[in-house]
């Protein structure tokens, strides 16, 4: 028998504001990356899905960066208003590969084992639908207004989780039905299935699969991910890099990928962001890998004007096929002009999702020369990196 083609649909159109921060949940790093990249990683590397799609919300998209292979990964499309609009518009946008089946999963649950996957597939051979859930141990009471008013019999009472896996033509028209019936009630896509008539079965879940919703939930998970992470490379190293560039007639200098306001901005082949050209250099110094010119010479046209984001990426692309992860980065920055420390956040801001870190392991500073030398003179901007990585 022809094994079946399954998509995977994640749901992460939410605000995701019970856990706090400025991110929704799905977008806050644990062990060093956005939640849902963990998320979609357990996806994508599972051989038994052949696709992989996720609908986001109109907030940051920047954060959504899916692990390879790519082209089972393509660029996350809009989720909904609700949930099950989220659901439907996911289902929708597989529709077009044709899948047998369909796994409908939370961005939130991170900790999505293999093994699960596996068993929701196979069970979908005797089911139209597929809930892993778990059964309720605690006894159960009903206590409207925080109240008791009874115990309630647990026996035969599930805690559902994700993914839930269908039959794809049998839940996309369950959606369908529920849209054209004008019903947006259903909590989730087994309650859908359940309106429709749909068989759907209950299998034992994990308790690690686990949905990530408060700020101690996020906490917890980037302990235990940064825990795994650390002990698996003890290998701890670090470079340094430095940069100069000489001011140019313009109106702002760019610096960690930040525009800054000025009479002038920096020379150079590229944007001449000379704090990324630093860091760029310190974390191909820990790697061993020669520096920016060897990987991106001026002499080369290709690179003329481009952002100095692209050359970080090229870094830590080099860094990631070592398995390699970044600890903590310090970036100090000499000018006289312009005030740099009011747009330190935003820098953070955009060092953190290139470099897979929390704003706590981003150092950057700001200083002059006392009027000393070139840069004393305002002739220029100097900037300098140290960076700590480590490896297997």
């Amino acid at each position: 028998m022809a094994q079946k083609r399954t998509s995977a649909v994640i749901v992460a159109a939410g605000s995701g504001s019970r856990a706090g921060g400025d991110l929704p949940k799905q977008y806050q790093v644990i062990g060093g990356r956005p939640v849902i990249w963990w998320t979609a990683r357990a996806l994508l590397d599972h051989p038994e899905i052949s696709h992989v799609q996720a609908g986001i919300g109109d907030g940051p998209r920047a954060p959504f960066a899916p692990p390879p292979p790519g082209p089972r990964g393509p660029p996350p499309g809009p989720g909904g208003g609700t949930r099950q609009d989220s659901c439907r518009i996911g289902i929708e946008a597989c529709a077009p590969l044709g899948p047998d089946y369909v796994l409908i999963h939370d961005a939130a649950r991170p900790f999505l084992a293999a093994e699960l996957i596996s068993e929701i597939i196979a069970a979908l051979a005797a089911h139209q639908g597929v809930v892993p859930g778990l059964a309720v141990a605690d006894t159960m009471k009903f206590a409207p207004g925080g109240v008791i008013a009874r115990t309630v019999d647990r026996t035969d009472l599930w805690v559902a989780q994700t993914p839930q896996g269908f039959h794809f033509d049998a839940i996309r028209a369950a959606h369908g039905r529920a849209l054209a019936e004008d019903l947006h009630q259903f909590t989730d896509d087994a309650a859908v299935a359940e309106y429709a008539g749909l068989d759907v079965a209950i299998i034992p879940g994990r308790l690690t699969n686990r949905k990530l919703t408060t700020a101690e939930d996020i906490s917890v998970a980037d302990r235990h991910l940064l825990g795994h992470g650390l002990a698996d490379r003890p290998d701890i190293r670090v470079g340094s890099g430095i940069d100069f560039h000489q001011f140019d007639k313009g109106d702002a200098v760019i610096l960690c990928g930040v525009a800054i306001p000025h009479t002038q901005k920096l020379k150079g082949h590229s944007d001449a962001d000379a704090a990324l050209h630093a860091l760029t250099d310190a974390i191909l110094g820990a790697i061993g890998e020669g520096d920016i010119g060897t990987h991106f010479p001026p002499s080369d046209p290709q690179w003329k004007g481009v952002a100095s984001s692209v050359f970080l990426a090229r870094a830590m692309d080099l860094l990631a096929a070592r398995d390699g992860i970044i600890a903590n980065v310090d970036v100090t920055i000499l000018a006289e002009a312009p005030k740099i420390a009011p747009h330190i956040p935003a820098m953070k801001a955009v060092l953190g999702p290139l470099l897979h870190l929390t704003a706590d392991r981003i150092a950057i500073k700001a200083t002059t020369t006392e009027k000393m030398g070139a840069i004393g003179r305002g002739q220029g901007i100097a900037a300098l990196a140290t960076a700590t990585v480590r490896l297997p």
